[in-house]
């Protein structure tokens, strides 16, 4: 049976927060909050709780982070539903709709969210949700420009 686009969101969506409350949930078992482990060279888990949304922006924001993410849902969904047939639209909307839902159980489960990937260089410390959303950005950035590319070569 083929999945319709809504389907393939859907399944994206699912997969992505499956796999970000797993890792969190392995991360909050096994490492203490504020600990950390290297992992490769630059590379460090570390467990500790976000507040903002991703990659600690807005922190302590609380309604208003709730707010912000609940309306850049419901525009990313009025545009994919207005914009269904674009090809392989449902690849970033199903990315983003699966890291900000991630980022949201977190937050209700708790009041912020669980991070523990940090990178060097005073990167905030982020999570599975997080790069969802950021390759997700990326995934939606090319698929509209890929597709209004033959307008602008006329």
């Amino acid at each position: 049976m083929a999945l319709g686009a809504w389907g393939r969101v859907a399944l994206v969506a699912a997969g992505v927060v499956a796999l970000d409350q797993a890792t969190k949930a392995l991360v909050r078992a096994t490492v203490d909050e504020g600990e950390r482990i290297a992992v490769f060279p630059g590379v460090e888990i570390v467990h500790t709780r976000n507040t903002g949304v991703a990659f600690g922006a807005l922190s302590g924001g609380g309604a208003v982070v709730t707010f912000v993410v609940a309306l850049a849902l419901a525009l990313l969904l009025v545009y994919f539903a207005t914009h269904v047939r674009r090809p392989l639209f449902w690849l970033p909307t199903g990315m983003l709709l699966g890291g900000a839902i991630g980022n949201v159980i977190d937050r209700a489960r708790g009041g912020g969210v669980t991070d523990f990937v940090q990178l060097p260089l005073g990167f905030p410390a982020f999570n599975v949700a997080d790069m969802s959303i950021t390759f997700g950005v990326l995934v939606l950035l090319y698929v509209l420009e890929r597709e209004d590319a033959p307008a602008r070569r006329r």
